[in-house]
């Protein structure tokens, strides 16, 4: 989707869709009262009609209003004032992007109103503006005819604002959504993939395409005899199940000074998780090719980072395989050594993304990182505790843990501190190696950082489980990208081109 910004007259703005903002029970106000007086008085006369009922998200088509050029005018309805926060504003948004979706516009004009959410500023608005737009024409058609696809997609938004001064900030918030709404985008169309599609290998061939894009971008794949060779037994053991090899991606961004320490970003890359020997019931097991989205997010923040060109040092490294049950494939009881050397008694082998991650963040140390996060599908315990309105987030440094939690705040992607006490490291306790995989059903998002804890005492860490947040289930199903913006913004903030 392109995106424009325009400033002036907004009556004599010639679109073939105008859309105006207005709230419940309030008078015309802003861009909306501006266009009813060029109108004389017509746009009031119709709004007062009462098509628009307050509710968020109504919007009304109205058709050659007298004094305006735009050949149509959209008025979406934000409900009431008091009300005005960003999810009404999103959702409100969405609608309108749907109903065009539907017309023969092709392109429209978005008046930003005089009144803006609760708590966001006119950068955030506009950024909001293009991720939603981005994300109500992302469709998915890799193995499907879209039959419902609209003969007169949006193609083109354009962004008014009131004076020339805010020109300067719309550029910034239009580029940077663009980029995050890009890299959310490859993260859902690499999750909705089939399994057999979306292998270890395309996974890494993906990283390699945009490798080929981005010149600061250096990609390794490393292949199974190299990862035998570096010793990484417990990422080896859950392959062993798969006749398709395992990968570890490793991608290397290089924007910033030479000696600066870089952020590493580590995503689980389960390209299909049937559970192993320790199979998963087969109700909505076809939902476990998300279970790649650890992965998939990592590789789209990287190409929102290329796109942006971020001055920071920034590395991905995606640990790719595929558990199914074999004979070959790890049993319950079995013991395997990680590449730290400690070794790690399987009692379960549906907690296979932990095994896969030690080794990946074992890995990480020859980077000397300033910070590393790790992200991943990793429990449904954190469905259950957060359900899918936030990601849950472990980490020690209290600090970390509130620049994340603001970076998801700031682009509405939240996630939400769960607690990582040394008292929960004694449920990892084995009789037969250093650790057991599973801690019970207790606190399983607990264990499960407190797992991958015992590998990260070198740099400082962060662990993201998105289990409940990267798609959606059921009906509706589908990759959300998430948390792809809450990386970005952090990362925008850490390279300097975001002033708090």
């Amino acid at each position: 989707m392109e995106f424009t910004m325009k400033t002036g007259d907004l009556a004599t703005q010639k679109t073939p869709c105008l859309i105006l903002g207005v709230f419940e029970q309030q008078p015309l106000a802003g861009p909306a009262a501006a266009m009813d007086r060029a109108s004389g008085g017509r746009l009031s006369e119709l709004w007062k009609k009462g098509d628009l009922d307050g509710e968020a998200g109504r919007t009304l088509m109205l058709y050659d209003l007298p004094g305006l050029v735009a050949e149509r005018v959209l008025l979406i309805d934000f409900g009431k004032p008091q009300e005005f926060n960003r999810n009404n504003y999103r959702k409100t948004l969405a609608a309108a992007v749907a109903y065009l979706q539907q017309t023969q516009a092709g392109e429209a004009m978005l008046a930003f109103p005089a009144t803006l959410p609760a708590g966001m500023d006119l950068y955030a608005a506009i950024r909001d503006a293009v991720m939603t737009a981005e994300d109500r024409v992302y469709r998915y058609t890799r193995t499907k005819e879209d039959k419902k696809a609209p003969k007169t997609p949006l193609g083109q938004l354009t962004l008014w604002v009131s004076s020339e001064p805010d020109l300067a900030i719309a550029e910034h918030a239009i580029r940077h959504g663009a980029a995050m709404a890009s890299g959310v985008n490859l993260a859902r169309e690499l999750g909705n993939l089939p399994g057999n599609l979306c292998t270890p290998t395309y996974l890494a061939d993906q990283a390699v395409e945009l490798g080929g894009r981005c010149d600061a971008l250096k990609v390794e794949v490393l292949d199974e005899d190299a990862m035998a060779e570096l010793k990484m037994g417990a990422l080896l053991s859950v392959s062993r199940g798969s006749r398709q090899p395992a990968k570890l991606i490793v991608m290397e961004y290089r924007g910033g000074k030479a000696d600066a320490k870089p952020i590493m970003l580590v995503g689980k890359g389960l390209t299909f998780d049937a559970g192993g020997i320790s199979i998963k019931p087969a109700a909505e097991m076809d939902e476990m090719k998300y279970d790649m989205c650890g992965g998939a997010s990592v590789i789209g923040t990287m190409r929102a980072v290329c796109e942006l060109g971020l001055p920071i040092n920034l590395v991905g490294v995606v640990p790719a395989s595929e558990n199914l049950p074999d004979g070959d494939a790890n049993k319950p009881g079995d013991i395997v050594t990680s590449m730290s050397g400690q070794t790690i008694e399987i009692l379960n082998t549906d907690a296979e993304g932990r095994l896969i991650l030690c080794d990946a963040l074992t890995y990480c140390k020859r980077f000397d990182p300033a910070l590393v996060i790790d992200l991943a599908t990793l429990t449904g315990a954190c469905v259950i505790a957060l359900g899918k309105h936030a990601a849950g987030l472990f980490t020690a440094d209290d600090q970390l843990a509130a620049e994340i939690q603001q970076a998801g705040e700031a682009v509405g992607d939240r996630a939400w501190r769960l607690p990582l006490w040394e008292d929960y490291q004694q449920q990892l306790d084995s009789n037969f190696a250093d650790m057991a995989n599973v801690g019970g059903r207790e606190a399983g998002a607990i264990t499960a950082a407190c797992f991958l804890a015992r590998y990260t005492k070198d740099y400082p860490w962060a662990h993201l489980d998105i289990a409940g947040v990267a798609w959606v289930g059921g009906k509706e199903k589908g990759g959300t990208g998430r948390p792809v913006a809450l990386l970005t913004q952090l990362l925008l903030a850490r390279s300097g081109v975001l002033k708090p």
